[in-house]
């Protein structure tokens, strides 16, 4: 029987119920083979009990099997873009002092997955770096531009075709899928049937894209295997491979604001990318 694994974070900003309520969301989907999720067994604002995930070694059979339940995972859906799990009314998922919102009901209309990521994730990061002294005026006018063409729609895209054919507004997305957040399975244990599990979410609504390109931003082992998998379950729409660092530029902003000066290189150049 798996034990269980206890988190605690006395950040006043932090709910840990945020958390959870992303775990069990996400879990939803595991009846249609979505990936498997760790099971929360308490949560409050500063402390989550959850099942801790039996790990074993990646293997490229087991990447076959998470790419394919994460598609499953996407196509669970959610209502908008920026949207929280329907559980869970927080204003937004806190890492130390970066705050990352979620977008309210009524708010955003029909606005598309540029717009919204412009508005609610890239510009507040900007404002954050340009206080910390982190960048020049040049480099300001660089990230307002390709937010604005972000919000433009420059870079908005169809979601992956299992998405679409459920008739959602958007996937229903993990937000911080580095190969951390993604832990291989054990053999023997609950989560081998889908390769590996989630743990540690900031779920959303969200383009399908941003977890597949959080993947990539750092690495995950048989990576081409598992996007494969995921492609041929749930087809990504043409151009995919093209758009990945425009999803990736939230992420590298967000370690800016945690970490300093030895990220900007990153932002920076993927904003050049698509100025």
């Amino acid at each position: 029987m798996p034990g269980t694994f206890e988190k605690r974070d006395n950040n006043p900003q932090v709910d840990l119920t945020g958390e959870a309520a992303g775990l069990r969301w996400l879990g939803e989907a595991e009846r249609d083979g979505g990936l498997v999720c760790s099971h929360v067994v308490h949560a409050d604002a500063h402390r989550l009990i959850e099942e801790r995930i039996e790990e074993g070694v990646p293997t490229r059979e087991k990447a076959c099997l998470a790419g394919a339940a994460l598609a499953r995972t996407h196509a669970a859906g959610a209502a908008w873009y920026g949207c929280p799990p329907p559980a869970w009314n927080g204003r937004g998922y806190a890492i130390g002092r970066s705050r990352t919102p979620v977008v309210p009901s009524g708010t955003v209309g029909d606005m598309g997955w540029g717009a919204a990521c412009a508005e609610w994730r890239v510009m507040p990061h900007v404002r954050t770096i340009c206080n910390d002294g982190l960048v020049d005026a040049s480099e300001v006018r660089l990230l307002t531009h390709v937010a604005d063409r972000m919000a433009a729609g420059d870079f908005d895209s169809p979601e992956p075709e299992l998405v679409r054919s459920e008739g959602h507004a958007c996937s229903r997305i993990h937000g911080d899928l580095w190969a951390g957040n993604l832990l291989w399975a054990a053999d023997d244990s609950r989560a081998a049937v889908t390769g590996a599990a989630l743990i540690d979410p900031m779920a959303s609504g969200g383009h399908a894209e941003t977890d597949l390109a959080m993947l990539q931003l750092f690495g995950c082992a048989y990576l081409d295997d598992l996007l494969a998998a995921y492609n041929e379950v749930s087809p990504l729409a043409d151009g995919w491979r093209e758009r990945i660092g425009i999803h990736q530029l939230v992420p590298a902003l967000l370690h800016c604001v945690l970490f300093g000066e030895s990220y900007m290189g990153l932002a920076l150049s993927i904003a050049r990318r698509y100025a």
